[in-house]
């Protein structure tokens, strides 16, 4: 959501341009790559307080500066720095100061799981330096919103006066939510549409395997994943299962027809976030925005355009999984190790396109609300969702027995990564039952313990 603008390219004059946009993502399995994204919250040690983004020791700068020792390159908004770029990665800010990397395309999970640790091993240096703490959780598990200081990045700006206009939890979103993602290849049209209906009827599901937000403002909140429901009320437009992938005639053509509608956040130009706001990229294409901008649409434009929606599963160039909570360093590689698992092995893929096969919509649309409080204990068909989660692990682990790519030393292959999963589908508890458990005994009802507990 918060990459560096990209507004700018070859000038857009017709819808095949956009089509022909997504479709320039295929790439021959051989090609096939794995980009992890995470994000955790930033905390002042001792006080447990949001970081405010600049004006003392521990803080979102510092930490941004801090990191450049390590060969990271700032990018600047304003003259202030907002990013952070080194090789084919970048460190950037979500709303409320989250910090978030966005993996290099890796080809194993065994990289994917050193970039993560290479990272984290960065960040706590500096952060000990700052007296500053990381935590990966899905929601934040005291503050209010008035707690957490706006970063300065002009889209955030627009998204900020926005959202209140069309849902009542996207400030929440913004603000106090983390997740960890993992971004996915596909070689063709057909390939697509089969990966993303099986990750989209899925999602709900991996949203209650690493269901780790239950409490709010302190509080538990009702909720094993508080952030997966403050994506039920964020923006109806733009966000949740989106029901056409499931339909015949669904590809690229359908996708964009459906992006065209979204409505849009701005436009970038000069180095400036302009307010377009509710406009249609529809009627930008066609007419541009003459009170606006004098410029017309662009490929660059469409690219900016396309990341502002947030369905479950998003399509761009490869799509993105975007159902799981932020959580704890070992969970960091698991959630890529289930995806590649049922999607880079064709045989995965066709026993994870069976085990949907016969969901409804209206069924999926209740699993997806049912998770978001009961987490794998959820009802489904004439089990539980513990079930179902169990069986797509067991999938992963076949599909990745079929890579066999193994690490360094040789002794141990993908499936590593799904031990963590292994054991929640073993118990039938997310991680939000054992803080909740914890809360209520040794915490004697206060949060503070998990950010010694938790932090990374």
């Amino acid at each position: 959501m918060s990459a560096p603008p990209t507004s700018s390219g070859q000038r857009l004059t017709s819808k095949q341009q956009l089509i022909d946009w997504i479709a320039s993502g295929e790439k021959p399995k051989a090609a096939w790559r794995i980009g992890t994204e995470h994000e955790k919250f930033l905390f002042e040690l001792g006080t447990h307080r949001a970081l405010p983004y600049d004006g003392q020791k521990a803080s979102v700068r510092g930490l941004l500066e801090g990191l450049t020792r390590f060969g990271w390159q700032p990018v600047l908004e304003n003259g202030k720095p907002i990013a952070l770029l080194k090789d084919k990665c970048s460190v950037t800010l979500e709303p409320g100061g989250q910090f978030e990397l966005s993996g290099a395309p890796l080809e194993t999970i065994h990289q994917t799981c050193d970039e993560t640790n290479t990272h984290l091993r960065e960040c706590a240096t500096v952060a000990a330096e700052l007296g500053l703490g990381l935590l990966g959780m899905g929601f934040a598990p005291e503050w209010k919103r008035a707690d957490i200081q706006w970063m300065p990045k002009g889209r955030y700006k627009i998204m900020r006066d926005y959202m209140p206009k069309v849902g009542t939890m996207g400030l929440d979103m913004m603000l106090r939510t983390c997740t960890v993602q993992t971004n996915l290849d596909f070689s063709s049209e057909a390939d697509m549409v089969q990966k993303f209906r099986v990750s989209l009827a899925l999602q709900p599901i991996a949203t209650a395997l690493f269901a780790d937000s239950p409490f709010l403002e302190g509080k538990p909140s009702g909720y094993m994943s508080y952030r997966s429901h403050t994506w039920t009320d964020t923006d109806p437009d733009r966000c949740g299962l989106i029901p056409f992938v499931f339909e015949e005639g669904m590809g690229y053509e359908r996708y964009v027809d459906w992006m065209l509608d979204v409505p849009m956040y701005f436009v970038y130009r000069d180095g400036k976030y302009i307010d377009a706001a509710g406009r249609s990229f529809r009627k930008f294409m066609e007419n541009g925005l003459p009170d606006l901008t004098p410029d017309a649409a662009t490929t660059g434009d469409w690219s900016d355009h396309i990341t502002t929606a947030f369905p479950e599963v998003r399509l761009k160039k490869y799509l993105e999984m975007r159902g799981a909570d932020g959580g704890p360093w070992k969970r960091l590689c698991a959630l890529p190790a289930l995806f590649v698992g049922l999607l880079y092995d064709q045989a995965a893929l066709d026993e994870a396109s069976a085990l949907i096969k016969g969901w409804t919509i209206d069924e999926m649309l209740a699993l997806r609300r049912d998770v978001t409080k009961q987490a794998l204990k959820a009802k489904f068909g004439k089990g539980t969702v513990n079930d179902i989660a169990a069986e797509m692990v067991a999938i992963a682990r076949r599909g990745l027995r079929a890579r066999a790519r193994f690490n360094r030393m040789g002794d141990a292959d993908e499936t590593v990564f799904l031990e963590t999963l292994q054991e929640t589908v073993e118990t039938g508890d997310c991680p939000a039952e054992e803080k909740l458990r914890r809360f209520h005994t040794e915490w004697q009802g206060s949060v503070a313990p998990l950010y010694d507990i938790y932090a990374y």
